[in-house]
């Protein structure tokens, strides 16, 4: 899924290569890719990209006195950007193909989106607000106000464990389940510990952890062409997807935690004090 990071540098890469461009034809190539039928996708052609924004992981295309293209990539979406469009409209199918937008120049860019859950969403509004997700978004952890006491007071009284805690959008903005992990593990603190029990000091602790590993990561991904950002994820992440490798910290092994649509991953060492967490998914299955 892609998260604040390369979402930022979807938005700076975007921003480069739409601003200033006109929209000649947004082509759907699954309906079930568009959440809003007023206005239609056709107001959007005609008019000039102005600014290109980020709300959490939403992406926002601004136009001049246009309607707005707000994106959220969900799990398996991406932006694949062609300096030349195909010939011809594109053909709807089961192919991985959602969206494509065109520009006068005959580039453009194709929404696509990988396996049998589709989840990628486009909308077609006059703010984003209009958007469920972007009118629910808790703050955003890189902005400039978001210092150590707002995110005390977000967590205070917060029962949840801290790993989700991080991935709620209505808490924080941006934070998915790869970095959840990263971020646990830059704070040597356990994904089930209660967000609710930390002291001062581990809430300290926490916040430079998450302003760090998404500052870091962001700085990363800046600059990078689209098609790159996936494999420069990867290269980055420390624990999460690295289930059985070695801690790069301590040299402990990295364990999972899996859940029916998702897993997490950690160090024992760095987080847990050396216990390995339940995994009640292997539970059942040893029974």
């Amino acid at each position: 899924m892609p998260e604040l990071p390369e979402v930022e540098a979807l938005k700076d890469f975007l921003t480069d290569t739409l601003v200033g461009h006109q929209i000649v034809r947004v082509l759907p190539a699954a309906i079930s890719v568009l959440k809003t039928y007023d206005p239609p996708l056709s107001a959007l052609e005609g008019h000039q990209v102005v600014a290109v924004h980020r709300h959490g992981t939403f992406l926002d295309v601004v136009t001049d006195g246009g309607p707005r293209l707000v994106t959220h990539l969900a799990r398996a979406g991406w932006l694949r950007w062609r300096d030349r469009l195909p010939d011809g409209p594109p053909r709807p199918g089961k192919g991985p193909l959602a969206l494509r937008v065109a520009l006068e120049t005959g580039a453009g860019f194709d929404l696509t989106e990988a396996g049998t859950q589709k989840r990628l969403a486009v909308y077609v509004v006059r703010d984003p607000r209009e958007v469920p997700g972007v009118a629910r978004l808790g703050p955003d952890p890189l902005a400039g106000d978001f210092d150590e006491a707002r995110f005390a007071a977000l967590l205070h009284g917060e029962c949840r464990q801290l790993k989700g805690a991080l991935r709620d959008q209505g808490l924080i903005a941006g934070v998915g389940n790869a970095y959840s992990d990263e971020i646990l593990h830059a704070a040597r603190m356990s994904p089930f510990k209660r967000a609710a029990s930390l002291t001062p000091e581990e809430t300290g602790r926490l916040y430079r952890a998450l302003r760090t590993t998404l500052t870091e990561a962001v700085e990363r991904s800046r600059g990078l062409a689209a098609g790159r950002l996936k494999a420069e994820k990867r290269s980055g992440l420390r624990v999460h997807g690295r289930t059985g490798e070695p801690c790069p910290v301590c040299g402990d092994t990295v364990r999972e935690v899996s859940f029916h649509d998702s897993s997490l991953q950690y160090c024992p060492t760095c987080q847990t004090g050396g216990r390995p967490l339940a995994d009640r998914r292997l539970s059942r299955l040893l029974k």
